[in-house]
């Protein structure tokens, strides 16, 4: 991990097992500490950068007992080159326009929220999330953050991306999208808007959070190669194959 000046003493602690929303008959745990106070930014770079992330003023890692299926992977951008489905994708939403704006909620934007969640997620925890719980997951933020709202042509809002900037690269935090919109592949869509936005300002790394081998759902990730996991020797080119074989430590 790297080092960073401390203003005061820094606390991590353990959650309580909870059943895993990823594997099932797996329990959760994690390790949790607060991000804030005058070195938020330089706790949650250091952080970033040894596997952990970042949901409204807490970065967490997972320490789940017997299970190290949760690994934390980044697109190494300045080598990442879209092959040839992800160039149909970018043809297919070349009308989108992206404007990044403040980490602020709005009604339009929950909207969109609540249909994504309901068409991917019904009976999820987030699909039962009110608009406040919305406004704080996009603005309890005590770090540099930020909103992409994608839309169409008619000024639609289709897409949208929150994330934030470290001093090596981007981090996706949460996305969502217009579920009727399936078939333009707008998850992957934003992205490659993402992982081109880092290398346009020289960024090296798209953070993505946690790859489970055998969550459908996270497959989409190991697309984008070369893609550089974290593990006990710290970031290292990701061997799907070989990484996908056994969750028991």
């Amino acid at each position: 991990m790297d080092h960073f000046p401390l203003k005061r003493p820094h606390f991590f602690f353990t959650t309580a097992p909870l059943p895993c929303p990823y594997v099932p008959g797996r329990l959760e745990r994690k390790i949790v500490t607060e991000l804030n106070g005058g070195d938020a930014d330089a706790l949650h770079e250091a952080l970033s950068r040894a596997g952990f992330r970042r949901s409204h003023s807490i970065a967490y890692t997972p320490a789940c007992p017997g299970c190290n299926a949760c690994i934390p992977v980044r697109v190494m951008v300045n080598d990442f080159i879209p092959d040839r489905t992800m160039r149909k994708i970018s043809r297919v939403n070349q009308g989108l326009t992206a404007a990044i704006i403040p980490a602020k909620a709005s009604a339009e934007q929950f909207r969109l929220f609540a249909r994504y969640q309901e068409s991917r997620h019904s009976g999820g925890d987030m699909a039962l999330m009110g608009f406040y719980d919305y406004r704080s997951m996009v603005e309890d933020s005590p770090v540099d953050t930020f909103l992409v709202e994608f839309r169409d042509g008619d000024g639609v809002l289709t897409a949208v991306c929150l994330a934030d900037r470290i001093a090596d690269g981007l981090s996706a935090v949460y996305s969502f999208f217009e579920p009727d919109l399936a078939a333009r592949s707008l998850g992957t869509y934003v992205v490659l808007w993402l992982a081109e936005e880092a290398r346009r300002h020289g960024l090296p790394h798209l953070y993505l959070g946690y790859w489970i081998a055998e969550s459908r759902k996270m497959s989409y990730k190991t697309r984008f190669k070369p893609l550089e996991a974290f593990g006990p020797d710290g970031w290292h080119l990701l061997d799907a194959a070989a990484e996908a074989a056994p969750l028991n430590s």
